[in-house]
């Protein structure tokens, strides 16, 4: 099973309440993200323990310039932000470099797997209106 991994704490509480569905990444990704693959998310540095956040199924996996990203991609990776302006500063602190607008950026796009969502459980055990 392959590993989305992040660095931050930041995003362990943004991740958990849903409102980080995507992770921007510097270069091209697609040979190791894949559409419809389950991941490990977790957080934590390279060599350290690092933190179960959930497993996820990869939704789309997306190739780009800086400057195609929308303001929907940015937000999905980062709910404060908005503006490319804003993603570039982020990225250029996380890889400790310049970032332009002509580099070339993965956009992952990733839902959580919920083990026994309460609908599915219900329905499991006949509560919720459904007759088996």
């Amino acid at each position: 099973m392959r590993v989305l991994n992040f660095y931050s704490a930041v995003f362990a509480d943004q991740l958990r309440r849903g409102r980080k569905t995507a992770t921007i990444r510097l270069g091209d990704k697609s040979h190791k993200y894949r559409k419809n693959e389950c991941v490990l998310v977790t957080i934590g540095y390279q060599h350290s323990p690092r933190e179960k956040i959930f497993n996820a199924v990869i939704d789309q996996v997306e190739v780009k310039l800086v400057r195609e990203l929308s303001p929907r991609d940015i937000e999905h990776d980062n709910p404060e932000f908005r503006r490319v302006d804003d993603m570039v500063n982020f990225l250029e602190q996380i890889y400790g470099r310049k970032v332009t607008m002509n580099d070339t950026v993965t956009v992952v796009r990733f839902s959580q797997i919920i083990e026994n969502p309460p609908k599915i459980r219900d329905r499991m055990h006949g509560l919720g209106g459904v007759q088996n």
